[in-house]
Formats: structure tokens, sequence, C-alpha cells
């Protein structure tokens, strides 16, 4: 999620544990320290694009490395603030923010590492998208209420946006159930036997829901909102790359991606140079995660570095398009 998203997060978790033990702006932004310290990984450079992608959200993230952490964290804070005797309340205050982090991030579709050092597997949910409102908002009136209601009415609303947040976060996976059961069932009536299906929320919203569906030779995209009047889902259909897959499915930066993103890449070729790019996060045709892998002659002579070339939908009509699309009406995407 969004760095907003886990200072919010973590500083709501902080403040309900802590309560008034100690001043709420300690617990505050303690919290929102231990919520803001995984990502850090973010400026570790390791080497190209597609191993910075794949590497974020890993030893940072992972729940056995943040445990470890939590202990000295919280020595450090009490005995800064001289609560030594509040060191084990800092402590489960502080590890609850910390893990809280990658367990809201594991929701997202991106791909997170949450039990290194056992297994690198990068889990998702994917039923919310990396910036809600809907799930951010309440958590940050939250914490404004506790700092600034001297009594315990605010952690009364503390507590209350903390239990909104999390029954939203339940909502989003019932909602994408929703989907993929629409999904199936279009899928099914048009012929198409898929062998993967991806369901993950439009931007912003729980409502709207892209579609992704591969078979070995092609992905297929379509939109579904809760509010459609029918269930009926228009597929678009994409060539995935299967004979360039077959030539280079095996290279260490493909199969990287393969990997990270469960299937759901496809490679292509333009101006001589190859392109994998992770067909979950984005829209026909622009992609977040994009990666030119160079000429055959670089890529022989592993000369060349991946680099990203991502792609942004024009905002100008993306987000008239969402609006609408979001509550129900039947509008092709922008392309």
């Amino acid at each position: 999620m969004d760095s907003l998203t886990q200072i919010a997060l973590g500083s709501a978790v902080s403040v309900a544990v802590m309560g008034r033990r100690t001043a709420v702006w300690k617990a505050a932004l303690w919290g929102a320290v231990a919520g803001t310290l995984p990502d850090l990984d973010a400026f570790i450079d390791h080497g190209n694009a597609i191993l910075n992608m794949t590497l974020h959200r890993a030893e940072s993230h992972a729940l056995f490395y943040l445990t470890l952490a939590a202990p000295p964290l919280a020595w450090l804070v009490s005995r800064l603030h001289g609560e030594g005797a509040l060191f084990k309340r800092w402590w489960l205050a502080l590890w609850l923010a910390l893990i809280t982090h990658p367990l809201l991030d594991a929701m997202t579709v991106y791909g997170t590492q949450l039990l290194l050092p056992f297994t690198s597997y990068p889990f998702g949910v994917g039923s919310v998208f990396i910036i809600d409102p809907l799930y951010t908002v309440p958590l940050i009136v939250g914490v404004v209420a506790a700092l600034r209601l001297q009594n315990t009415r605010g952690l009364r609303w503390n507590a209350a946006a903390l239990l909104l947040s999390t029954l939203y976060l339940g909502w989003s996976v019932l909602a994408q159930q929703q989907a993929t059961a629409v999904a199936r069932s279009s899928l099914q009536a048009e012929g198409i036997t898929a062998s993967a299906l991806l369901v993950t929320p439009a931007p912003f919203n729980t409502l709207l829901w892209r579609l992704v569906a591969t078979t070995p030779t092609q992905y297929f995209e379509g939109h579904y909102s809760l509010l459609d009047s029918s269930p009926r889902i228009t597929w678009t259909a994409h060539d995935r790359g299967a004979d360039l897959i077959t030539l280079h499915g095996q290279d260490p930066p493909v199969a990287r991606i393969a990997a990270f993103s469960h299937g759901f890449f496809r490679l292509s070729e333009a101006g001589g140079r190859l392109f994998v790019t992770d067909l979950r996060m984005g829209q026909e045709p622009a992609y977040t995660f994009h990666f030119d892998l160079g000429t055959a002659a670089a890529r022989a002579a592993q000369s060349h570095v991946p680099t990203l070339n991502s792609t942004r939908p024009d905002v100008a009509t993306a987000l008239p398009w969402l609006w609408r699309r979001m509550w129900g009406d039947p509008l092709p995407p922008p392309r």
C-alpha cells in the first residue's frame, strides 16, 4: 500500500495498544515510524529494474525478521522516553505496527514475501488497490481524533477506525469472490478455456474489477462492476507471445518475472528488442512493469541491463472512464 496508508495504519495500531499509558503523540509517532520502516528497502539498488521489483517486499517485509526487529526498536523507544517500565507494551505496539505493514501489503496484487527465510513465495490476495481512500481515510480520522481529544473518546474513535478499515478489507475479499464467480461463468459462456484467472480491483475502489484470463497463447482482459445491470463481460484478446516464451521463457529475467507474477506475463518484440510485461498491474495498453531486455546481440553478450519502460494511462480520459464504469456504465476502456 502507499506510504500514507502505512503511516496511518502504524499510528492507529500503536495508539490502540499504548492507550493513555504514554502520550498519544509518542504512540502515533513511533507507530508511524514502524509502519514506514519496511518500505525503506525501496532505496536499495539490486543492479537492475527486474531485481529491484522482485526483491522489493522481501526480507524487510518478512514476518520472521520484523519480529526479531521489534524488541530492539521497543528498547530504544522506551529508553529514549524514559519509559523502561513500558518496554513490553512498546514491544507489543511496535511489533504489531511492523507486521501489519506486510500483512496489509499482501492484500494487494504486487507480491509480498511474508515467510522469508523459509520460502520466497510472493503472497498477493489482490483484493485491494495500492491506494484506496475508503481504507485510508478512516484510519487518518481515528488517529487525528485520538491526538485532538484529551479523553477516551479519541481512543474510541481510533479503535472504531481500525475496526472499520479491517471490515473493509473483509468486504474487499467478498467482493473479489463475487467478481471471480461472474468472470468464471462468463468465460465458460464465451467458450474460453483459461489456465489462470486474475481478479483485482481497478484503482481507488472495490466496486470495479479488472479481469485477466490467460491461455498458453493469449490473455483476455475484461472489467466487471458490482453495479453492472448484466453479468455479461466483454473480453478483449491479446497475444502473449507464445513463440517468444518458448524461446526465452527460461532466460533468468523472464523466468523471474514469470514466477513473481504467477504466470501473468507476456513477451513481445519491438524494434529488435525483447520486452517482458507483468500483466497484473496496469490496463491495456499501459502497464506499470514493462521491461526492456535489450537486443538479441546484447542479451547474448550479457551487456544489457534490464530497464523499466512503464507507461501511464492518460489521466484526463482514464479517471472519467473509471468513475462512470465503476457505477455500472458499460463503457469500453480508453485506449
